[in-house]
């Protein structure tokens, strides 16, 4: 047979009580830190993570665009690229002898 004593019972209540409230100080904590750490972050003009993504993709496809340059092949152009000022859509210069 069981019996139920008091004062154990509120013993026990009193440890998930705590152990609540210690949990609820951990995450507090947490979100302090995060924001102190972001704070820190944004007064010294770090980089986030998903700009440095998009700056690393665009630096390995002007290095890629280069590499063709150099090799002698015409990188494919997107439409909205114009040609440069002084050049005509064939790439012929202003005053190249026709020929």
């Amino acid at each position: 047979m069981q019996t139920r004593n008091p004062l154990l019972d509120e013993f026990a209540k009193l440890t998930t009580g705590a152990m609540g409230l210690a949990q609820a100080a951990g995450e507090e904590a947490k979100t302090a830190w995060r924001a102190q750490a972001d704070r820190i972050a944004a007064e010294m003009d770090l980089v986030r993570r998903d700009e440095f993504d998009v700056l690393k993709d665009e630096i390995a496809a002007l290095r890629a665009e280069i590499a063709a340059l150099k090799a002698g092949a015409a990188p494919a152009r997107k439409a909205s690229d114009k040609p440069l000022k002084g050049t005509s859509t064939d790439g012929t210069q202003p005053g190249d002898a026709a020929g």
